[in-house]
């Protein structure tokens, strides 16, 4: 206690010096996070080749009578003890992403991988190979938490109160900008309902967020939920080619989800970069990565503008996936349009390939309670269990749940609106990054960390030490949407924190298309001044 409250008092301290005291910040940009998007952020820092953003920015303030050390470049803080973000987090059983790894991996650095849904593992080990070969691991401090931000006006420096996990120390650092590159979701616990009567149940209940050393061989298992993570868990619970494979799992869903099966292996690549090919790999790369985000582009706006066609289109093919299998194409015919919420999308027909065997089925049912034995159903009906997995989704959270705080008053992130789903309204310095919800996160990711760039090249041309965007101009006042950063998106743990999560407005640029050709024009050859931003030195 004695280490936070001598913490504070030094953020208290900050906010009353003058700027002549004001040394410079300690680092020019503090990186909230070292998965996918902080890591990407850094890289695209180190291409600068050791470009000083705000090395100009003191120009404008008084000198100093004494010598002080000039900022760092950058740091990136992590409260976990690996980077990947998501891709160290989750280690259930199948862990995958659910994009082509030709988009999901970083434009600077091309993923010339053949197969189409690259494993966690897999994506992880890209993430830390990209983190080595751009000298960003050393910049890494690990189980280092931000617990809250503090911007003054007066030093126009942000403040982060830092705990560090590994000592218990708390401490205090300085950063000119700040990028929150955390995700929206909460890593310490995901969303679990509670279940009438689950105290009794005398199986193992986990969920995929804590999935740690769980014994299935042979056992009966349900998976609650019907997303993307349970359509990955049934196939590899039941792969009798793996070290444990259990002995029968129902996925039981309160209702259906649209799922679509897609080549596991893409070898184009091969093909357009082979002995008789006039293509390089990077071109061939290049090619077959366009194409991808054009395909991911046209299905998300077909479904958009004709959901009647996509949704036959789907029922097709699953009724042809399950032909012979005894289940009902209804437990995969939901009653919402195509892409209100994410399309799940399975590699070679893993899931209804498990669904074809004896060792797994699929109800839809609504949960009345759990049993000893098992969870009893509103229709009547037992499914009986050893291990119950609460595949129920995750807990958003924005900033890694750090605390902002604007010249000391505190500052609710889910009150504001997002200007080009990059910066947030009326917090100067700071970006935090969101991917794609219809496509590729990384896809969006990347073309945000080069708005940043671009954003601080601007800045340091023309000496400006500060910007902001605002709502507010001479044109008129931005009306807040009720939609947020995530776009029109109904899953349920968007509703969940819709009250948490930054909302859109109801005009360019606040407004959130989830275009990836739209974004690409707007992040990265549209003029970085416009009437909303404002810059001071």
């Amino acid at each position: 206690m004695i280490g936070i409250r001598s913490a504070k008092k030094r953020l208290q301290n900050r906010f009353t010096r003058s700027s002549v005291q004001t040394p410079p910040a300690d680092y020019e940009m503090l990186i909230i996070g070292a998965g996918i998007a902080g890591i990407g952020m850094a890289c695209r820092l180190q291409q600068q080749k050791g470009n000083k953003f705000f090395a100009s920015a003191g120009a404008s303030k008084p000198q100093h009578k004494h010598k002080t050390k000039p900022s760092k470049r950058f740091l990136i803080v992590e409260k976990r003890a690996d980077l990947g973000g998501t891709w160290d987090l989750f280690k259930y059983p199948g862990i995958r992403s659910d994009s082509d790894a030709l988009t999901f991996g970083y434009s600077f650095r091309p993923w010339l991988d053949n197969r189409m849904l690259a494993t966690g593992e897999s994506i992880k080990s890209y993430i830390a190979d990209t983190a080595r070969e751009f000298n960003v691991t050393e910049h890494i401090r690990y189980r280092h938490e931000v617990q809250q931000l503090s911007w003054s006006s007066t030093t126009q420096q942000w403040t982060a109160m830092i705990k560090n996990h590994s000592s218990g120390e708390v401490f205090t650092l300085s950063a000119n900008f700040v990028v929150g590159a955390t995700g929206y979701y909460d890593y310490d616990q995901g969303y679990r309902p509670h279940f009438a009567g689950e105290e009794q149940f005398e199986g193992r209940i986990v969920h995929p967020q804590h999935w740690v050393d769980v014994d299935y061989d042979d056992k009966k298992i349900v998976i609650i939920g019907s997303g993307a993570t349970a359509m990955t868990l049934l196939p590899a619970l039941v792969d009798e080619d793996s070290d444990q494979c259990a002995g029968h799992v129902t996925m039981l869903q309160r209702s259906p989800t649209y799922v679509a099966s897609v080549p596991g292996d893409d070898p184009a690549l091969d093909w357009l970069s082979g002995k008789f090919s006039p293509l390089s790999k990077q071109q061939a790369y290049t090619l077959l990565r366009t194409r991808n985000v054009l395909m991911q582009q046209g299905v998300y706006q077909a479904a958009t503008h004709a959901p009647k066609m996509v949704k036959a289109l789907l029922k097709h093919g699953v009724k042809k996936e399950l032909k012979g299998s005894g289940v009902d194409v209804a437990h995969f015919m939901p009653s919402y349009n195509p892409w209100d919420e994410r399309l799940c999308a399975v590699p070679d027909s893993d899931l209804f390939t498990a669904l074809h065997s004896k060792r797994a089925d699929v109800i839809t049912d609504q949960i009345s309670h759990f049993t000893k034995t098992g969870i009893q159903l509103h229709s009547g009906n037992h499914i009986e269990a050893d291990i119950i997995v609460t595949a129920t989704g995750l807990k958003l959270q924005l900033l890694g749940g750090a605390d902002l705080y604007i010249d000391g008053k505190s500052i609710d992130v889910g009150a504001l609106m997002t200007y080009k789903a990059v910066m947030l309204e009326g917090v100067p310095n700071m970006a935090v990054l969101f991917g794609y919800t219809n496509a590729s996160w990384t896809l969006k990711i990347d073309l945000a960390c080069q708005y940043v760039i671009r954003l601080l090249s601007y800045m340091k041309k023309h000496k400006y030490s500060v910007v902001c965007a605002q709502s507010k101009t001479e044109q008129g006042q931005v009306q807040t949407q009720p939609d947020t950063v995530l776009g029109s998106l109904s899953a349920g743990y968007v509703k969940r924190a819709k009250d948490e999560l930054p909302k859109q407005g109801d005009r360019y640029p606040w407004q959130v298309t989830n275009n990836y050709l739209s974004d690409r024009i707007m992040l990265k050859h549209r003029k970085i001044a416009d009437n909303w931003l404002r810059f001071t030195h």
